[in-house]
Formats: structure tokens, sequence, C-alpha cells
């Protein structure tokens, strides 16, 4: 077990938005996916995080590095091999599908496409009111009444509750999903690459109605994204992911001003910067990124996070990265 990482969980959080207020912790998670061969792929490798009240915390990382993966152990959408899932205390890492029901209110995903994300056949006020009905939160006007304030909530009108989602943009869709995702006054909202497939104006909307919703309901954010000037623009701290590992945690300055782990570096020289003059001082990725797949008893080498300065964690180097 990594008690680095453990450490840096429950440290990450001092100077943070909420501090001393962690609402989920996570501890040593470790997953990993069988394949026929007998192989294994570790997707999430001893990851220790936290996020507190009203924080956004940002994963960050390539195509399959694991953000998603810890995204959906965080939701309990998969069960962990190993380790720790802490809401507000309480572990739910392990725990069955009945005795995770009461939990299941607070904590809610909003997906990456919102045209997938609502049913075609259903009005986007029955797709709202449906985890209201599910929960069983109210009679059936106190569910309505609550959708149309839903709505409202999102910068929409209350009478669009009949309407269907082909009526709708993708930002409006995306809108109606966040309303969709509060509708049982979540604790932590899970975002995977939310704004992404959005138009750049539609994605700027879109931020800034969740900060707006951050600040006012005081939520948590786990926002899962490539896309680092998105990042840069909403995250409080940001964990960078390499092959299901944390590499380097810290604010958004650390991170994004004083990187200090290579492969954060060559993550952040990936970005696009319209300045010539920048071109040749930038750190470029190259090679072939190494596989995840480890044969059945082997495994990749856990890295120790230390503290280079006060809540920034940074990792020893991996192979390849």
């Amino acid at each position: 077990m990594n008690r680095a990482l453990a450490e840096a969980a429950v440290a990450s959080g001092s100077d943070s938005v909420g501090a001393g207020e962690n609402l989920l912790e996570i501890r040593n998670l470790v997953k990993r996916f069988p394949l026929p061969s007998g192989m294994k792929v570790h997707a999430v490798e001893d990851v220790s995080l936290s996020i507190c009240r009203g924080e956004t915390l940002a994963l960050v990382g390539e195509s399959g590095c694991g953000k998603t993966t810890l995204a959906q152990l965080a939701m309990r959408l998969l069960t962990p091999d190993s380790g720790q899932i802490l809401l507000d205390g309480v572990d739910i890492a392990h725990l069955s599908r009945r005795a995770l029901r009461p939990y299941r209110s607070a904590l809610q995903m909003v997906f990456q496409d919102p045209y997938a994300s609502l049913n075609p056949r259903a009005t986007i006020g029955a797709s709202i009111a449906e985890p209201l009905r599910v929960h069983k939160r109210g009679t059936r006007s106190e569910i309505q009444e609550r959708v149309r304030d839903l709505l409202e909530l999102v910068g929409l009108e209350r009478d669009l509750v009949n309407r269907f989602p082909h009526q709708f943009s993708g930002g409006q869709r995306q809108r109606i999903c966040i309303a969709r995702a509060l509708a049982l006054n979540p604790r932590l909202l899970v975002a995977d690459e939310a704004v992404s497939a959005l138009d750049v104006s539609v994605q700027a909307t879109v931020l800034n109605l969740m900060m707006d919703l951050q600040d006012e309901l005081g939520i948590g954010l786990l926002f899962v994204s490539h896309d680092l000037a998105v990042v840069e623009r909403l995250a409080h701290r940001v964990a960078v992911m390499y092959l299901g590992q944390v590499v380097e945690l810290g604010s958004r300055r650390d991170i994004f001003e004083d990187p200090c782990h290579s492969y954060t570096r060559r993550l952040l020289s990936a970005v696009p910067v319209p300045d010539p003059s920048v071109r040749g001082k930038r750190e470029m990725l190259s090679g072939e990124i190494p596989s995840p797949v480890w044969p059945k008893g082997e495994g990749p080498e856990v890295v120790d996070l230390r503290e280079v300065s006060p809540g920034h964690w940074v990792a020893a180097e991996i192979e390849g990265a």
C-alpha cells in the first residue's frame, strides 16, 4: 500500500476551497480488468485523492491513462479490486447495490455526449423527473414544480418541460443533463468530458454555468478532461494521471505555472500556442506509450509521491514517461 499517496489525499485539500471538509476521499484504489489471455489491464493502480466541498478537482492525462475509470470508480459504477472510497467518512467501495442506494443521490454524473445522454422519446421534463420518481422525492405535483425550478436554475425557460431533446441545441441539452444531475441535490458531481462535444463558444457558457452553480450550491466537482485550457479555467486543483497512476497533484497554479514532473511538462507542451517564438522551448512527447497490460502476477512499479511545496505532490519518474 502506497502511504505517500494516501497522505497526499488527506493533505492535498489543506490550501483548497472548503479546506478541512473532505467530501470524498479515495485511498489506494486499484482496478484491473482481466483479459481472455490471462493478462490484466492495470487501469488504476494505487491512486489516492480527495475532494473538498465546493472544490473542483480535475483529472487530466492522455487517452488510456485511467482517468475515466477512476471517475467511474468514484461514482461506484465500477467496483474496485481494493482500496477505499470514503463519502463523508463512510466507505462505499464494496457496498452491495442495496446498501449503496442511500448514497447514490449524493453522487451524480454529467456525461460527455448530451445527444446520447437523453432519451429521444421522452420529454425533457420526464428525463429530469426520472431520478426524483425513482427515489420517491415528493408527490407528482411537487416533482413537476421541482423540474421547472431546475430548468430555471440552469438558465432555461420553465415552460420547456414538454419539449423533446431534438428541439434543443447541444449546449441546451447539456444544461438539461446538468439539471437532471442536480435533481437529487447531490454533494458531488462527476463530469466526464462534459464539454468536449460542444463548440468552443458553447463550452464557455456551460463552464460559466457550472462555476456559478458550484458557487451557489457548494457542490464538489470531479472534472475529467483532456482539454487543459478548460481545466485551467475551471479547476482549483489538478491531478495528472499516467498509466493508471497519479504523477503530479497540486493547485491550478502549481500545475500550470510550476510543473515538476516531466510528463506534466510534456502534456502542457502539447497545448497549441499561437506564439511561434514559444515553439522551440516546448518539450514534446515522442515514442510509444508503454502498455498497461501485464501478465498475471506482474504489474507496474507503484511510484511514491513527495511533497515539493505545500499541497504540491510529485511522483518519481516512471519509465517511458
